[in-house]
């Protein structure tokens, strides 16, 4: 009888512990597999932007936007115009201005001559040296403009053909870089956001020149800027 009591204690352990082992081996093999995963994502790249000291959430907003509504050109020419750069902007021209002062180590301004959207020997070098600077950014922006001469609609050209003078020149001097499709383009004429003269200590294209508000505002300013989105 005390056999028989020996037999069922053994085999009610018995009954236990297998379970018990499976359960553990089954968590260290799930430990395992996880792990595995885990040195795996690892060592898959993963492309994201960089959130920069200069990417203020109203910034981060206008580059949303921007990629959304006037380019980042993947069909090779969409843009913003001045009303649509209100629109997308949805703050006053100074605000807009102002989102940028953080970029005045980073930005160039790019100068025409009045009533001209040609770039000249000094843009194209400065063009081609703002496009160097990419370093890991995700974003291009040109936003050009134009001095308060003329009408609306002749300024409203002018900046338009300024920044495609800029967007010309980039497709000529770098045909097939991938990059050119994170370009956006916004012509604001010179109904919205014009600069003030303090832009002129900004680096431009005619650096040592004389700089006045009309000189600055017959321009393209441009920029890589990285901020996640």
């Amino acid at each position: 009888m005390q056999n028989d009591s020996i037999k069922t204690l053994v085999l009610f352990i018995a009954c236990l512990t297998v379970p018990l082992a499976m359960v553990v081996s089954g968590e260290r093999s799930a430990a395992t597999r996880l792990a595995e995963a885990s040195d795996e994502a690892s060592e898959v790249p993963i492309a994201s932007a960089a959130d920069e000291g200069y990417c203020s959430p109203q910034l981060k907003s206008i580059v949303r936007r921007v990629a959304g509504a006037c380019g980042l050109l993947g069909d090779g020419g969409r843009g913003c115009k001045p009303a649509d750069a209100k629109n997308v902007a949805a703050m006053s021209g100074d605000d807009f201005n102002a989102l940028f002062s953080p970029l005045a180590e980073r930005a160039h301004i790019i100068q025409f001559d009045p009533e001209n959207t040609s770039l000249d020997p000094k843009a194209m070098s400065e063009v081609e040296q703002v496009w160097a600077e990419k370093g890991g950014a995700s974003f291009f922006f040109v936003v050009s403009r134009a001095s308060k001469d003329g009408n609306a609609d002749q300024n409203t050209q002018l900046s338009q053909d300024r920044a495609q003078a800029v967007m010309s020149h980039l497709q000529s001097k770098f045909p097939g870089d991938e990059d050119l499709k994170r370009v956006g383009l916004l012509w604001l004429g010179a109904d919205y956001a014009q600069l003030g003269q303090e832009f002129c200590d900004w680096k431009r294209s005619r650096k040592g020149e004389p700089c006045t508000v009309k000189d600055i505002n017959r321009s393209s300013f441009v920029a890589w800027i990285d901020c996640a989105i």
